[in-house]
């Protein structure tokens, strides 16, 4: 049975995500992964949780190495925006070094680990994608508006390091495919604070986002492996670095 591992599990997308998956025909080994306790009502799903140390990472890895798992998919859902006392800066002033680490922890080591501890698993046998989501204001070409300095800069970090690792993984598992996918605004609490002059038809329930991140993400006959990862939007358009 195919295998989609699934980090930062507990969030709403990861959980419609999953619903999304029970829904298909193909049946799917499904393991959530979260620093948090999620609901263990699913049985057609496997719960580890983990507070993304390397320790906790490694117990992963070993877990899934035992079990022999064959992965299809692997999706990474970490990250974050805002936070109680801090939000996407709107001048330099505002910049602040503990919101900067804790968003480059949040969005652009903590995805790295993750991939770092699905890469032991991998081997040129292995068909399957790799996603992270990112967003669209990674990218520097599209940066028209400025600021929210510290989440573009934890986007770009990320986009940048997994640029760098689909290089590597062609010469280790010429056929797992990195992907960095842009779900739009959904309608989940990391975009409650910017929701209000976004049109409605561009608020996206998580429910929507799921279907279309399992459109592009899951064996996509679009994708193509070219040692460099694909940057997506929730249509499937590609996006510019």
């Amino acid at each position: 049975m195919k295998t989609v591992i699934l980090f930062g599990a507990s969030s709403a997308i990861a959980q419609s995500y999953v619903n999304h998956l029970n829904q298909q025909a193909t049946q799917f080994n499904i393991i959530c992964v979260s620093s948090s306790n999620i609901d263990h009502s699913d049985i057609n799903v496997n719960y580890f949780q983990s507070d993304y140390s390397a320790q906790s990472l490694n117990e992963l890895t070993e877990s899934l190495k035992s079990q022999q798992v064959d992965i299809a998919q692997v999706i990474i859902f970490n990250g974050q925006l805002h936070n109680d006392q801090h939000m996407p800066e709107k001048k330099l002033e505002e910049i602040n070094s503990d919101y900067f680490m804790q968003l480059m922890h949040s969005n652009t080591l903590v995805p790295l680990l993750c991939l770092q501890s699905i890469v032991p698993l991998l081997n040129h046998k292995t068909h399957c994608t790799i996603t992270a989501l990112s967003a669209r204001v990674g990218s520097i070409n599209d940066n028209k508006l400025g600021g929210w300095y510290t989440y573009r800069a934890s986007k770009s970090a990320l986009n940048m390091l997994f640029k760098t690792a689909a290089i590597e993984l062609a010469r280790r598992a010429k056929n797992t495919k990195l992907i960095l996918f842009h779900p739009g605004t959904t309608d989940t609490q990391l975009s409650k604070p910017f929701q209000k002059n976004v049109p409605a038809d561009k608020l996206f329930t998580p429910e929507f986002v799921a279907q279309q991140l399992f459109k592009f993400t899951y064996e996509n006959p679009q994708l193509e492996l070219n040692n460099e990862p694909a940057y997506l939007d929730w249509q499937g358009n590609t996006i510019k670095w």
